[in-house]
């Protein structure tokens, strides 16, 4: 991990997690790990405290600091382990996605390698909410994202997560799951996107807006973006044969060209 105090010019290392005295121990998975490594995602900041943080790891779980990044602990208790699903380990999961709702900053979602949860933060455990979602299709995905205004409403887009892991869409029928219940129940939102595609939607690769009715966006590996104006249901392709997309972000722009 690293910070910068200058808008990128330069870059300091948070010594506090780079050379935590567990840090080797939270990223190994002796048994299995991501074919890159670890990877640290998800750094997200408590708005009401900068020096309150969240981060996912992979194959490490999500940690918390309280003072700056300067020590951390694992809050991984609820979630199960793909490998020791009848375990409740402290640390050794695998966060695809995490996200804090800014208007209820104790309001945390995951997509997890093991399914959706939620955790509301002073019960200080995960929900596996997922457990929701149509059986055929699963709770297995990258990306998860949050109403700017509404703490129980979702987006997720799955993915087929059995044991071959394809990693593309269920039966290659693509399509974004919204709940606005917290995950109590979840609807299918696949209006005029392909009836039979093979989406991979990477864990950094869907946004919303701040629009009075919220905007949704995506982005697949196969370079396409889609984008819906009404909060999932109804889709359309705003951009196509791009590059292998990691990432989409929202950038509010200037008011006075709305």
């Amino acid at each position: 991990m690293f910070r910068t105090a200058d808008g990128g010019v330069t870059w300091d290392p948070v010594d506090g997690w780079n050379d935590h005295a567990m840090w080797t121990t939270w990223a190994e998975w002796p048994e299995q790990n991501t074919p890159d490594g670890s990877m640290l995602h998800s750094i997200t900041i408590d708005p009401r405290d900068p020096a309150h943080m969240y981060l996912g790891l992979s194959a490490g779980g999500v940690f918390e600091t309280i003072d700056r990044g300067n020590d951390w602990m694992a809050i991984n208790a609820g979630c199960e382990h793909p490998l020791r699903p009848d375990v409740d380990l402290e640390f050794g999961h695998d966060p695809h996605c995490l996200r804090l709702h800014p208007l209820q900053p104790d309001r945390l979602y995951q997509q997890n390698h093991t399914g959706i949860y939620r955790m509301d933060r002073a019960d200080a455990r995960w929900v596996r909410v997922g457990r929701n979602m149509p059986s055929q299709v699963g709770d297995i995905g990258f990306p998860i994202e949050l109403h700017p205004r509404e703490p129980d409403t979702a987006w997720v887009f799955p993915m087929d997560g059995t044991d071959v892991w394809p990693r593309t869409s269920p039966d290659g029928h693509p399509a974004v799951y919204r709940t606005r219940d917290g995950g109590a129940s979840w609807v299918r939102c696949d209006k005029a996107l392909p009836a039979t595609a093979w989406f991979t939607v990477k864990r950094q690769a869907m946004t919303v807006d701040d629009a009075e009715s919220v905007g949704v966006y995506f982005g697949t590996t196969s370079g396409e973006i889609w984008a819906s104006a009404d909060e999932g249901d109804a889709w359309r392709c705003i951009a196509a044969h791009l590059p292998e997309i990691y990432s989409v972000e929202f950038a509010d722009p200037d008011p006075s060209i709305r």
